[in-house]
């Protein structure tokens, strides 16, 4: 689907679709709602130790097992749609007749990037696949509002958000408001009617979006942050989010500098962020508006979590998923009890140089999607079936 500029997808529209389950299906009830008295640490893996690679190359919990729905270059089971290059950044949508849509975005540059879908039925079979978004480029991480719709961002120095329909019926739209910049990811807080972006760069910042009318995205003021000793946040204005004379990360003094951001994700007041090269992960608490650092692989002699990429909260446990870019092309967790522990390993020659992307676990929570980008030089998409954990939230 081509993308295109107009004033924005209507909320309704999604309300109609039933989309507004999303709400329940990817931001979760509550993960760590009192303060962070101290980082998280190694620790024993709530799903116990992994077993030998399966026939797929991962090495999972004992109960899981896996399957590939997706090669790059290669027509999906049943459909016509080519599953696209280097997928990115993903998140699962539920349907109306029960079944559910895991989106994927596409990091090519050139404009051959964008984004794509796959359509499950309720027994888990593919039922369709298709581009939402093309002539884009380098369409990194997102992510979903609570609305029904996917925030696509692009990955390079004009790069732009733009907003998606999971369903690829309704024509992507371009948000300039929120910064030209290379973006990485979104969350939204539907609370305080926020999105929050991070920059992948050495120096970049990390932003916050006020829509002028929420949840239209097309017009708002962008801020960044500005952070004092003890953590306390202050927001800024970006004087000229279209950066026609200075980049966005340059425009206000006294700014955060943030080493490489990467993922993000809100969950009940708090918000979630990575940063790749200094493998930290952040988070942002809007109700006290304190940032501080959950995860830090430097001060580790042996961290079990390095190369900080995607993130993602599972509903119903409370846990964080760490998905690694190089590293040891692992996706860990981090409980509530700030245990961190792998969850997952990938394995084999076809993943050298590879990175993990886009966990996202189905609306029952029992299937987990990701892919590795370059694996077997263009990239898979893997879904881990299992006995998920249902608890383990803080009340």
């Amino acid at each position: 689907m081509a993308a295109e500029s107009s004033r924005g997808i209507k909320r309704r529209d999604f309300l109609a679709s039933g989309l507004v389950a999303l709400g329940a299906a990817a931001l979760g009830p509550g993960i760590w709602r009192h303060a962070l008295a101290s980082q998280a640490e190694p620790g024993r893996s709530p799903y116990g130790p992994l077993q030998e690679p399966d026939a797929n190359g991962l090495m999972l919990p004992q109960g899981f097992t896996s399957r590939v729905i997706a090669m790059a270059g290669v027509p999906l089971v049943g459909t016509s749609y080519v599953w696209h290059t280097f997928p990115d950044g993903g998140v699962t949508y539920p349907t109306k007749d029960g079944g559910w849509i895991y989106v994927s975005n596409s990091e090519v540059p050139g404009g051959l990037g964008g984004a794509g879908a796959v359509r499950f039925a309720r027994d888990g079979s593919i039922v369709d696949a298709y581009p939402i978004l093309t002539g884009t480029s380098s369409n990194c991480a997102g992510g979903p509002t609570p609305w029904g719709t996917w925030l696509s961002c692009e990955e390079f120095d004009g790069g732009r958000v733009w907003e998606c329909d999971p369903f690829g019926k309704r024509e992507p739209i371009v948000h300039d408001a929120m910064g030209v910049f290379s973006h990485e990811s979104a969350a939204v807080d539907p609370v305080r009617k926020h999105v929050y972006l991070t920059e992948d760069k050495p120096d970049g910042l990390f932003y916050r979006f006020t829509p002028t009318r929420y949840p239209d995205l097309s017009e708002g003021r962008l801020d960044v942050a500005v952070i004092q000793p003890g953590g306390r946040t202050l927001w800024r204005r970006v004087p000229d989010p279209s950066a026609t004379g200075r980049p966005t990360r340059q425009q206000v003094g006294g700014s955060k500098r943030f080493n490489g951001g990467e993922g993000t994700w809100y969950d009940d007041g708090l918000v979630y962020f990575t940063t790749k090269n200094d493998d930290r992960v952040w988070t942002y608490n809007t109700q006290t508006r304190r940032t501080e650092i959950l995860y830090d692989a430097g001060r580790l002699a042996n961290p079990p979590l390095t190369g900080v990429d995607n993130v993602m909260v599972a509903k119903s446990s409370g846990d964080l998923f760490v998905a690694e870019d190089g590293g040891d092309l692992d996706i860990v967790m981090i409980t509530q009890d700030r245990v961190v522990a792998r969850f997952l390993k990938v394995t084999g020659l076809q993943h050298t140089g590879s990175e993990l992307a886009g966990p996202a676990l189905d609306p029952s929570g029992t299937r987990l999607y990701f892919s590795s980008q370059r694996g077997f030089s263009r990239g898979v998409t893997f879904e881990v079936t299992g006995p998920f954990r249902k608890s383990g939230r803080r009340r």
